[in-house]
């Protein structure tokens, strides 16, 4: 998602990250990779689970990717990393 940001933002998409690491992680991992996007954190495991990223241990996420249309209504998701191609298409009204 780094590297297509333009083409999220150019769908009016606003992107961010959801793990159950700490705000101060995020931070630096978000530093690290140069993200454009924030990443919020989850300690509590409730939106990744929520959104069926968490694994079936309860200990670890699987990469999901959700886009979430402005009258909150799901309009793509998938397991793994599938790219704007994939993902904008079927987002409609996002």
């Amino acid at each position: 998602m780094r590297d297509e940001i333009e083409q999220y933002r150019a769908a009016n998409v606003r992107p961010f990250g959801v793990n159950f690491a700490g705000v101060e992680s995020h931070r630096k991992y978000a530093a690290k990779l140069k993200l454009p996007f924030p990443l919020l954190s989850d300690p509590e495991r409730e939106v990744v689970a929520a959104y069926g990223a968490l694994k079936p241990d309860g200990k670890k996420i699987q990469r999901t990717v959700v886009l979430v249309r402005s009258d909150g209504t799901v309009g793509f998701a998938a397991r793994g990393m599938p790219g704007p191609e994939e993902s904008l298409p079927g987002a409609g009204n996002t």
